[in-house]
């Protein structure tokens, strides 16, 4: 056991608790999912864990919060970012401050050792051995190895690490202190919406990272993918209260809504029960013959209501999106020829052209800074281009969603934010449309620059349904909601007939909605037609046949190796023996070789059947293995070349 919580309570006004008597734990390789709406609590159940503020005692005194002995608890809240005029490297090797003290004490016996003799150089090779294990076992040559290794696939490849940290933008900030918390290597992760700030490349490799993480990981996320590919446990806070559940979070959609037709099923019946009881009683309680039957019944009733099962709760009422227009565009929507998009001086992209048809569902991803967002902006004639053409069709009404908000004023209520775009709406009209989004009682008088970035969201597309556009040019429109607000969206885009074009990190989103990817990338523009999970595979056919390539030729270079290595060799006695037990270790390394190429074959094979696609699992535990046989065929190959060089 890593941490334990038992009964915890919280009150932030009297006698109404944020938080009701609240115990689970976490044990050693936990992959636990903390999920919940907006404002259920998460983020003040990870404060009191990690301390950052108290819980209240319960009535009798056994709250508690119990962390094993030695255990690092790392957080990393919400929009947290580093901070300091320090150099990034500075802050990079900070974690490893420890080794790095042993480094340098085991170079300066080295400088020492030559100028000694006796006694005190034995002491100091024995202290040079006790530091050089100590150092190795923990790592210490590959330092240098895991920044790199992280800062690459956290995005930062390329990154000058002599800037200060204050350089860097919010999200770089928040990106840097993860890669930092990462590298510090708690024996307890604690993320609170770690993918806000991340591309689809640095989530893709953050959910690899996590679950190998030989920690536990505990996560706040709205990312259904990223629940689904890391989580092996849920933990549901629901009106004040926490749920356990096995598996990921579609195990947990699952497991939720079959505990919620299972107790709505008893409480009926129990009531039917009741209602038999009550009828019973109250017919023969007057009657001379029947009312010690009636008595027994009443004894029974008293027993049943005495245990009654709780009547269930109604869910949370959603919000309520509905995206309408009343004007039918042409066939041809929009059209960019050869237009050069770039950005204060800077060219993103040297040339883009493609069109939009009436109904198309463009979605575009690419790694942060590539320029996703300065695309929908020149679309919108927000940003000059350069050179081309843009033409947009006759009857075409757009509406825009700016991920940051740059369109709402931070200092008009919510309501006046409406009023302002829509002055002949009463306040009774406003209100109303804004208690559909879930914004209602004094939220709506209150600045849009205090309100939380998911009320800012709901704000933004109450405000688009109001503009009826016949195209919507999205960008992030997830970020900051809770699941189930984004799978209002979905439905509502899903539903809504007019074209999108869609900037979004959410692969549920991109899946249920694009009809078509463009993939922003270095090497340029690409265009895939199908949804996200279609796309993704032919990335992935691309990648493994790419990685074919490879191998082949590293086959190739590896038989030439060989033949040049059998015209240098020795030939004195002492050589041949020692080239005899070469070619044995040589044959070992190439039946090796042999074996993991067809066990890869043979999982690539398995991977691509039906039944094993369905089965996540064993789909899991393939993906895994096909990863650890490719890193073992690459170390045998090598091992292989240096025993041929030899």
């Amino acid at each position: 056991m890593i941490l334990s919580a038992e009964h915890i309570w919280k009150y932030f006004e009297a006698d109404n608790p944020t938080l009701e008597d609240i115990s689970f734990t976490v044990e050693k390789g936990d992959r636990i999912g903390l999920v919940g709406v907006n404002g259920c609590g998460k983020t003040t159940l990870l404060n009191i864990i990690t301390d950052k503020i108290g819980f209240d005692p319960t009535p009798g005194g056994d709250g508690a919060v119990s962390v094993a002995r030695g255990c690092v608890i790392g957080y990393l809240e919400q929009n947290s970012g580093m901070s300091g005029d320090s150099p990034i490297e500075t802050e990079l090797y900070r974690p490893f401050a420890p080794l790095l003290r042993e480094q340098a004490e085991m170079n300066a016996l080295a400088e020492k050792m030559p100028t000694l003799s006796g006694i005190d150089l034995e002491n100091a090779t024995a202290e040079f051995a006790r530091l050089s294990s100590h150092f190795e076992m923990n790592d210490g040559y590959l330092i240098d190895v895991k920044i790199n290794t992280v800062m690459n696939g956290m995005g930062f490849a390329g990154l000058d690490r002599t800037r200060p940290v204050s350089s860097l933008s919010g999200g770089e900030r928040t990106r840097l202190a993860l890669v930092k918390l990462l590298l510090e290597n708690p024996d307890l992760l604690i993320l609170d919406e770690p993918t806000n700030h991340l591309d689809l490349p640095s989530t893709e490799w953050l959910e690899d990272y996590l679950r190998d993480y030989r920690g536990a990981v505990l996560v706040v996320s709205h990312n259904r993918y990223f629940l689904d590919k890391i989580c092996t446990r849920i933990m549901e806070l629901e009106d004040k209260k926490l749920t356990l559940y096995r598996g990921n979070y579609t195990d947990f959609t699952r497991q939720k809504k079959a505990d919620i037709e299972r107790r709505e099923k008893l409480y009926e019946r129990e009531q039917q029960k009741i209602r038999e009881l009550q009828f019973f009683i109250d017919k023969n309680r007057a009657s001379a013959t029947s009312a010690k039957a009636a008595k027994s019944k009443q004894h029974m009733l008293d027993r049943i209501e005495e245990n009654a099962t709780e009547k269930p709760k109604m869910p949370k009422r959603p919000p309520k999106i509905r995206l309408e227009y009343d004007i039918e565009p042409p066939k041809e929507v929009f059209k960019m020829e050869n237009c050069e998009i770039s950005i204060g001086g800077k060219t993103l992209i040297p040339s883009l052209g493609f069109e939009l048809r009436r109904g198309d569902k463009l979605g575009i991803v690419g790694p942060n800074g590539i320029g996703k967002s300065t695309v929908l902006k020149t679309m919108l004639g927000l940003n000059p281009h350069q050179n081309g053409r843009i033409s947009w069709a006759m009857n075409v009404k757009t509406a825009y969603f700016d991920q940051k908000n740059e369109q709402l004023d931070p200092r008009s209520t919510v309501i006046e934010e409406v009023h302002r775009r829509y002055p002949r709406m009463t306040d009774g009209e406003i209100r109303t449309l804004l208690g559909g989004v879930l914004l209602t009682g004094e939220n709506v008088f209150k600045p849009v620059g205090v309100i939380s970035g998911g009320e800012k969201t709901k704000l933004s597309f109450a405000l688009m349904m109001l503009k009826r556009g016949n195209v919507l040019i999205l960008d992030e429109p997830t970020n900051h909601l809770d699941s189930m607000t984004c799978e209002v969206l979905e439905d509502a885009l899903a539903e809504y007939t007019g074209t999108i074009v869609l900037v979004s990190h959410d692969r549920y989103l991109l899946n249920k909605i694009a009809t078509r990817i463009m993939e922003i990338s270095e090497s340029g523009v690409r265009f895939f037609e199908g949804n996200y999970d279609l796309y993704a595979a032919k990335k992935d056919e691309e990648k493994n046949a790419a990685e074919e390539d490879r191998r082949i030729a590293e086959q190739q270079r590896l038989r030439e190796v060989k033949q040049e290595n059998k015209k240098n060799q020795y030939r004195t006695q002492k050589q041949r023996a020692l080239d005899v037990r070469k070619k044995q270790e040589i044959k070992q390394a190439e039946e090796r070789v042999a074996a993991l190429e067809d066990e890869i074959k043979e999982i690539e094979e398995k991977i691509q059947q039906p039944e094993i696609a369905a089965d996540y699992q064993k789909m899991s535990e393939l993906c895994t293995r096909l990863d650890e046989a490719k890193k073992e065929l690459n170390d045998e190959m090598e091992r292989w070349l240096e025993l041929s060089e030899e």
